[in-house]
């Protein structure tokens, strides 16, 4: 038994027995470690060595959830809550279904602009998110659906377009990993090699919207009550303070590349403007980062998870047995390369650090097998990307749930994973073998 394998799979059974995601990531590591026979204490050392790796990230979602609290209490995103919520009272369910695409396409649009025009990346959902669930819940919209919405708008446009992150996926490590192997990309088109795989990903995003969800779901109102404020006051004072703020914290993320900078900036200006009190802001700092510490638990165990697959030296091992599996056979070879690379990205969580370690094995296997430059790049790359999507650890899954799930009636496994999972990594492997086949 491979110890990836064994990991991921116990991780997985684990996750969908309703366990929590963090013992499962625990108990995952330790099955994996003591099948690749690492002993107890070198697994215990490796996972331990590995939690740093997922420190800077928990430790920016705690101060973007203070941040969120703050923007929360200037009114800003339930200024725009409450223009939605005008319109639905006024009209009514006829006026329903306009505000339902409007919040959809709202979503959708932010999202992928975090990943290419204003790479920011998950950071706008606790802001942004948690103040619209009131209105999100009065017109009983399935959160399973803006999960699936989110989660596109999060991986696609880096998968796709080369800019921003998608610059950094496809250029800077897609590209050059799959060069450094041995091809010469000089004439390859990265956006057309990854047309089809993302092609998928649109057919599943279409298939959650117009299908899987399409009908409404009741949550209970007084739970977001409870947690997130439904009146809050304001005025333009208060909202254009509100807006510096969030404008300071990008730019500030953008120049000095840290999320952590920027939202204490932005909770700086909250505190140094009046609309946080002095005497409130510890409280308020404490209350923003208990609403995200679940999802920082996760990075971190998930980083301890991922440095333990790595130290077993097993996947290395899984990628080149799968290679000898294939038997010069172009189809085979193709979906055996996409289903490895679905099992390592779901048990490292990201597909920026599973190219550079499929890329060593597979592009002399695709060369192997005749496919040129082109297709080499998308199966390459759509290995990487599979599982982003559907991964208990992966910040792509994370980030939606951490802003829908503020008031407790979000299961991030069952509602944010599993849905994921079906619309996004099972049309990717579809298309990216078709693509592979036909390029």
């Amino acid at each position: 038994m491979n110890a990836v394998i064994a990991a991921v799979g116990i991780m997985l059974i684990l996750s969908l027995s309703r366990v929590h995601v963090v013992i499962a990531l625990i108990v995952g590591a330790l099955v994996g470690g003591l099948v690749g026979g690492l002993g107890i204490e070198a697994t215990l050392k490796a996972f331990n060595g590995g939690l740093g790796g997922g420190a800077t990230v928990a430790l920016s979602y705690a101060l973007l959830g203070a941040f969120a609290v703050a923007i929360a209490k200037s009114g800003l995103a339930h200024a725009l809550a409450d223009r939605a919520l005008a319109m639905f009272d006024r009209q009514g369910h006829a006026e329903g279904g306009k505000i339902k695409w409007l919040l959809i396409g709202l979503l959708l649009v932010v999202a992928i602009c975090s990943q290419n025009i204003l790479p920011i990346h998950i950071a706008f959902i606790p802001l942004l998110v948690p103040p619209l669930l009131y209105v999100l819940t009065r017109l009983q919209l399935d959160r399973r659906l803006i999960a699936c919405v989110m989660t596109f708008g999060l991986i696609t446009p880096y998968m796709f377009l080369p800019v921003g992150f998608g610059n950094i996926f496809l250029n800077e490590i897609l590209l050059a990993n799959v060069s450094r192997s041995g091809v010469d990309v000089s004439a390859v088109n990265v956006t057309h090699a990854m047309a089809i795989p993302a092609a998928g990903m649109l057919f599943g995003l279409l298939m959650a919207v117009f299908f899987s969800y399409r009908k409404k779901r009741v949550y209970d109102l007084r739970k977001i009550e409870e947690v997130e404020q439904v009146s809050v006051r304001y005025n333009p004072m208060t909202l254009l303070i509100a807006g510096f703020a969030i404008a300071s914290a990008f730019v500030i993320q953008l120049w000095l590349d840290s999320m952590i900078i920027g939202a204490m900036a932005g909770f700086l200006i909250f505190s140094l403007s009046g609309i946080v009190r002095w005497k409130e802001t510890d409280g308020l700092f404490t209350e923003g980062m208990k609403m995200m510490a679940m999802i920082g638990f996760i990075m971190i165990a998930a980083s301890g998870f991922a440095e333990v697959m790595k130290a077993t030296g097993q996947v290395n091992t899984l990628v080149e047995t799968s290679a000898s599996w294939i038997n010069h056979s172009k189809g085979v070879g193709a979906l055996l390369m996409l289903l490895v690379g679905l099992l390592v990205t779901m048990g490292i969580g990201s597909s920026f650090s599973t190219v550079p370690i499929l890329a060593a094995i597979f592009v002399p296997l695709c060369v192997q097998l005749g496919f040129d430059p082109v297709a080499t790049v998308c199966i390459v790359g759509t290995a990487g990307a599979l599982g982003d999507a559907g991964s208990p650890a992966s910040d792509s899954t994370l980030g939606p749930t951490s802003g829908l799930n503020v008031d407790g009636q979000h299961h991030h496994i069952w509602d944010t994973v599993v849905p994921t999972f079906i619309h996004y990594n099972l049309p990717l492997l579809a298309f990216g073998w078709l693509a592979a086949m036909v390029l």
